[in-house]
């Protein structure tokens, strides 16, 4: 590269007052030297600049002449995000260097909300570089002549790649890059970014796949975290999930007028709706200063929010995830998180968002929801201090996403078996795929497999006299192209206004229990629920207020192994009195009562507690090892005790531990002296228990539609969520009666183990189990560790406002026992 390439960058960064670091250089030059790799750096470091600057550079050294001529160049760059939200500020933030160095290149986005418009301009002169999604650079796979516009292709960057690598959407990506570089007549780059995870070499190699040598670039930019937690007047000492959060925005509130500019990140979109209701109602007088942002509004509505920041009109926007990833937005000065965001990764993430500049310190302050989560405060300060993250993992053999690529790629130009087989092979997740298995796929899309054979609308793939796998019907095809993707939602139905006015999206579950009257709070307004019309809910404004606030499936977030590991570490060292952080010293009242009353396990030790109430008979056990783990835990134990004493069981579990509750007597007694965590016969009585249980069989669902076994409907007329999970039950049903070989059957079974349970969390949880001694207590009352279980399992059968006025009258019990 010359030295007149290289001015142009460093003449840009100086205009903008900034200095290029080490790793910018660093990764510009091994781009400019053909290395593929993955750049690890964190949030505001100037990652997009570090791979955007020398596929610029580059094309200037190749046309030293006339860089400066608009040409027909075709697709040069695919910068693949993993959010819709960002690819408006990529593209801005792009365009913007061209347009300051004056290169005549355009930069567009092409994603689900690109109108037709837009794509057939895009098909008619692409762009130099295209911003997209995962699912979007599949629907390209599916065009006809797809291999023109990758014909230029240089480089494919994915950004934010430990967002995808631990998902099916990375999967996704994997076969969609094995497949492009067997159709892109150049050898193109190809560069992830990453922020920091626990197994970085193995992201690098999952992303580059087997031909490419591992190749990571590091920047050593020390960004400071400032975690300032929010501490309530008075220790609750019977916590429980969720309680405290709000009755902490008196102390919210100054925070916020205390900065300019200020991000409110909580857990869940239901969450969002709750705390921007409650601080529009303390400050009325921020109206048009504050604004929410979740994956369900309206996009024109995200859209806004998002040019709102950038232009710095907001004071504070209350979000989910949906903004913590790099938005190139203005930073802002502060983050506030409501609740444990359940690992260290997520926590650094959303920190990274305040002080979103090189140098510049990064404040974050912890809000807790209960009690208990001040310890997962000291975990997150104690992770963060060692510089410890969590490792990810890509899914494998992940048969429903293989489907969906294969048709596909059937959809688009064809494909042979013999070529394709190798193509998949080249992945990390279809490396060990056998012959076998991979002819089961062909005859599965061809024929129907061995069981769907005789309906006509399993056989989407047909097979031309040349050998060729195409898809004919255009129905068919239709479907499919409107199916495409691994993202598996609960169906959505549309929120209007009687004028047509569009408000977003919400599960139908929740609007199915509302009756026309019912008044609930979305979108940052009063709504009163009038009627569904036409697959859509129709709602007026109500000046009564209403506490009902829409709630999403798989709202609640595991506790990762890394952040576990913490809190039994200092509950290990609280229960020998040394207090590590200003946390753990808060709640030392809390940890005394519960020391107190029954134990502070450490961890050579397994707590067990047995209690009597007028619900029944309650036995807690507390692993802290997550609540999937727990979930599964309970359900091994309950299967195993009910194998020899005739007694059924409810199960409830938090992060720290699960509930047993029955009517009859529970001996535990006998059942811990049988051994009852054995890891004889471990693996058969998970499958029953798991296989008794509706996980599997929720499981299966997504599996059938990402495979597309079931159609999920027509934009605008998805079909019910009660009609899939039927459809869905009787092609189980099937499959176990007739077909149980299907290998998306195995699949589910599978998943449950690996993905939902972590199957070597379990082991190990077990094993851990095996080496430590169970001490069964008895304290006669519920403990600060058992409350909040139980209140998990009477949330799920009791309005809000009953949950609370029973929880006060058990509380109060309590107290006065």
């Amino acid at each position: 590269m010359k030295n007149e390439e290289l001015r142009i960058a460093f003449d840009y960064f100086e205009r903008k007052g900034w200095k290029p670091f080490p790793f910018q250089i660093q990764t510009w030059n091994d781009f400019l030297e053909g290395k593929s790799g993955l750049l690890n750096a964190p949030t505001g470091s100037g990652k997009t600049f570090a791979l955007w600057i020398p596929v610029l550079l580059e094309y200037i050294a190749q046309n030293p002449k006339d860089w400066q001529r608009p040409k027909n160049n075709g697709i040069q760059l695919i910068w693949v995000t993993p959010l819709r939200a960002l690819a408006q500020d990529i593209q801005k933030a792009m365009q913007e260097v061209c347009y300051s160095i004056g290169l005549p290149w355009t930069v567009s986005v092409r994603n689900g909300d690109t109108d037709s418009k837009e794509r057939q301009s895009q098909k008619k002169k692409p762009p130099e570089c295209l911003v997209t999604t995962p699912e979007t650079l599949h629907i390209l796979l599916a065009q006809k002549d797809n291999q023109l516009l990758f014909q230029n292709l240089k480089a494919i960057v994915i950004d934010e790649w430990h967002e995808l690598m631990g998902n099916k959407r990375g999967v996704q990506v994997q076969l969609a890059l094995a497949y492009i570089k067997t159709i892109c007549p150049g050898k193109f780059r190809l560069w992830g970014i990453s922020a920091t995870i626990g197994n970085m070499e193995e992201s690098c190699r999952v992303l580059l796949g087997k031909e490419l040598p591992i190749h990571i670039v590091k920047a050593k930019v020390n960004k400071e975290i400032h975690l300032k937690t929010v501490y309530p007047d008075e220790l609750e000492k019977y916590p429980w999930s969720g309680h405290l959060g709000i009755k902490l925005i008196d102390k919210v509130i100054p925070i916020i007028e205390s900065h300019q500019s200020l991000l409110l990140f909580t857990n869940t979109r239901a969450q969002t709706e709750i705390w921007y209701h409650h601080i529009m109602a303390k400050r009325p007088d921020w109206a048009g200063l504050v604004a929410l942002h979740h994956g369900s509004l309206d996009q024109s509505v995200r859209t806004w929010v998002e040019e709102a920041l950038h232009s710095g009109k907001l004071k504070l926007v209350v979000c989910t995830s949906s903004l913590d990833l790099g938005v190139d937005f203005r930073p802002v000065d502060a983050v506030i998180q409501i609740g444990s965001p359940k690992g260290v990764s997520r926590f650094v993430q959303r920190a990274g968002r305040s002080g979103h500049q090189p140098g510049l310190p990064s404040e974050i302050y912890f809000v807790p929801t209960h009690s208990l989560e001040l310890i997962e405060a000291a975990a997150l300060r104690n992770a963060m201090e060692k510089g410890e993250m969590e490792s990810l993992h890509t899914p494998t053999m992940t048969y429903d996403v293989l489907i969906q690529f294969l048709i596909t790629l059937a959809v688009g130009e064809g494909f042979r078996p013999l070529e394709i087989f190798q193509v998949i092979k080249n992945t990390y997740t279809f490396e060990h795929l056998s012959q076998d298995d991979f002819d089961w796929v062909l005859s599965f899309i061809t024929e129907g497999g061995k069981s769907l054979g005789s309906y006509e609308e399993f056989s989407k793939v047909e097979v031309d006299e040349s050998g060729l796998f195409r898809v004919k019907d255009r129905k068919t095809a239709m479907r499919h192209r409107l199916s495409m993707g691994t993202i598996v939602s609960d169906p959505m139905l549309k929120v209007k206004f009687k004028n047509g006015t569009y408000l977003g999206m919400i599960e139908e579950y929740f609007l199915s229990r509302l009756r026309p009257g019912d008044r609930f709070f979305f979108s940052g307004r009063n709504l009163e629920f009038v009627a569904i019309r036409d697959m859509s809910a129709i709602v007026q404004l109500s000046t009564k207020k209403g506490n009902n606030t829409p709630s999403y499936m798989g709202g609640r977030i595991s506790l990762t192994s890394k952040l576990a590991g913490k809190i039994r570490e200092i509950l290990e060292n609280a229960s020998k009195g040394v207090f590590e952080s200003e946390e753990v010293a808060y709640i030392a009242p809390l940890l005394d009562l519960q020391e107190r009353l029954s134990l502070i396990p450490d961890s050579q030790t397994l707590l067990v507690e047995k209690n009597i109430s007028r619900e029944g008979y309650h036995v807690f056990f507390f692993p802290f090892e997550g609540r999937m783990v727990h979930e599964i835990l309970g359900a091994l134990i309950a299967y195993r005790i009910s194998v020899t004493y005739p007694i059924s069981f409810s199960i409830a579990m938090n992060d720290y531990g699960f509930e047993l509750l029955s009517d009859a007597p529970i001996p535990i007694e006998d059942i811990l002296e049988e051994d009852v965590f054995s890891e004889d016969n471990l693996m058969e009585d998970i499958l029953v228990c798991i296989n008794e249980s509706e996980m599997t069989k929720r499981r299966f669902r997504d599996i059938a539609t990402i495979s597309g076994l079931i159609f999920q409907g027509f934009p605008g007329k998805p079909i019910k969520f009660r009609h899939l999970q039927s459809n869905s039950g009787i092609l189980y049903g099937v499959f176990e009666d007739y077909d149980p070989d299907n290998l998306l059957l195995k699949q589910a079974h599978r998943e449950v183990l690996d993905m939902q349970m972590e199957k070597d969390k379990i082991l190990e949880a077990i094993r851990k189990i095996n080496r430590q001694q169970i001490i069964l207590k008895v304290p006669g009352q519920f403990t600060p560790f058992s409350f909040p279980i139980m209140v998990d399992r009477l949330r799920a059968q009791l309005s809000s406002e009953s949950l609370e006025d029973r929880i006060a009258k058990m509380r109060a019990q309590m107290i006065e026992g």
